[in-house]
């Protein structure tokens, strides 16, 4: 009896973009535009049970035999059909037992000169209280992550808090280690900042252009929506200065882009105001939203109402980058252009950060956090940066997470992309950080799917636009 095909059901997803049927390659986040055989191979298998026989006699009218077969070949290595045997072992491995960092967090200040209603970080202070890391912290954190990943080529030093720039003079102490330090071996750095731009004067934007810092300011947008929850400790708002100061910085500073960060709580959901307010108006290059859904504070989270009120904005704003990019304009909504960047280079999350792997955030105590969300959490620590990494407990840490089976995960169709999503909002939301997100999954592929459509019609339309702007920040 002739094998039966079949489809491989979660390895495949299918869109229809304008007039072209397209194939997400759902094990490698690849695409294929779907041409008229392969599209004839599909629907029959779809349709009922088929051999490779069958296929070719049934098909030969239309298309050569070797030209079938050829096809088929071509579907059963990538796993779209099967003929029954075992599929090949998952690329990604159970377990994590090396720890690759080329990031450190370096949480220079618990205190904070604003009151952001929101605020997630557990270990957060008052000015006065703030607890601020001292050098000999910051320069062991540099030296355990050169001691831990010394083949990487290129690392970056993130400064965090709390408000940094409420520590800047150990910043500058730790940039200059660092300058020194790094180019001695041959290797890069780059330093990376989010500031709410309170405390940024004219000499200190000039330092920081001089040293080439990424930065990203803290925004929520037009003076009305930024100052509901953007206040200082005595509770007033903070636009005006934020505003002030965020123009005098993108008047002065050429080293890189800056981008605006927004937060989106519940009562905010105008993704294309805040948008054009911070993007035209102001002239950020790039802005990015994150919605609150797992706060430590429930009634900052967006409804499930108001979630898909801003979805159903960045859709929008997105149809308005598509057009753009058709003309060859970037709008910066980084949203989106990240996805269509992990669409382009196929990128094939098996976590959904870096955090733990690539990146270990450091409180002024000098332990190791997971991210620089956890730090001051009840999330154990995993070493510090004198006796390095606990590699069992963070091994086994992300390891739960490399585990789908049994999860929604297992045969989602972005699971590579999305990778189960934040551990901290899991943490919030569930109280496990390895628990998947599954409070707004669908959201998220439709948003995926979105995006396969946005990237298709750019590579259709105009795919210089590809080369001149989906790249990843870091290789700028």
């Amino acid at each position: 009896m002739d094998t039966v095909l079949n489809l491989v059901h979660h390895n495949l997803h299918e869109l229809r973009v304008d007039d072209a049927r397209m194939l997400f390659h759902i094990p490698t986040s690849s695409l294929f535009a779907v041409d008229e055989l392969t599209a004839a191979l599909i629907d029959r298998i779809r349709r009922g049970s088929h051999s490779a026989e069958a296929l070719v006699q049934g098909l030969g009218q239309r298309f050569a035999a070797a030209d079938i077969s050829e096809t088929l070949r071509d579907l059963m290595a990538l796993e779209f059909v099967s003929d029954g045997r075992p599929a090949s072992a998952p690329a990604a491995a159970r377990t994590v037992d090396t720890f690759p960092l080329s990031t450190v967090v370096l949480n220079v200040n618990t205190g904070c000169n604003l009151s952001c209603t929101y605020c997630y970080k557990e270990d957060l202070d008052k000015p006065s209280a703030g607890r601020k890391m001292a050098f000999e912290t910051a320069r062991d954190s540099i030296e355990m992550l050169l001691r831990e990943s010394p083949d990487e080529t290129r690392y970056n030093v993130v400064f965090f808090g709390g408000e940094p720039l409420s520590n800047l003079p150990l910043i500058k102490e730790v940039v200059a280690y660092c300058e020194a330090r790094f180019p001695a071996l041959g290797k890069q750095v780059d330093f990376v900042m989010t500031t709410n731009a309170t405390m940024l004067s004219e000499a200190t934007i000039d330092w920081l252009n001089a040293h080439r810092f990424g930065l990203s300011i803290s925004i929520d947008g037009p003076k009305a929506i930024h100052d509901r929850n953007r206040l200082t400790v005595n509770g007033q708002g903070t636009y005006e200065t934020v505003r002030r100061k965020a123009e005098r910085l993108l008047s002065r500073y050429d080293a890189r882009p800056v981008g605006a960060r927004v937060t989106l709580t519940r009562g905010t959901t105008e993704v294309e105001r805040i948008w054009d307010h911070l993007f035209n108006e102001l002239g950020f290059a790039e802005v990015g939203f994150a919605p609150v859904t797992s706060g430590d504070i429930s009634t900052f989270n967006l409804t499930e109402a108001e979630l898909v009120a801003v979805f159903a904005g960045m859709k929008r704003l997105g149809e308005r980058y598509l057009e753009e990019a058709l003309a060859g304009r970037n709008i910066g909504f980084s949203n989106l252009h990240q996805l269509i960047t992990d669409l382009h280079e196929g990128h094939k999350k098996a976590l959904p950060c870096g955090a733990g792997l690539k990146m270990l955030a450091v409180d002024h105590k000098g332990e190791l956090n997971l991210c620089h969300r956890f730090t001051g959490s009840s999330l154990p620590t995993f070493g510090n940066v004198r006796d390095g990494i606990k590699r069992e407990e963070l091994g086994s840490f992300l390891s739960q997470r490399l585990d789908r089976e049994g999860t929604g995960c297992e045969t989602c169709r972005i699971r590579n992309l999305c990778s189960g999503g934040c551990y901290h909002e899991s943490y919030a939301r569930y109280g496990d950080p390895a628990h998947p997100t599954y409070h707004y999954c669908d959201l998220m592929r439709d948003w995926v799917d979105f995006g396969i459509t946005v990237y298709s019609r750019i590579m259709a339309g105009n795919p210089a636009f590809i080369e001149q702007h989906i790249t990843p920040r870091s290789a700028k």
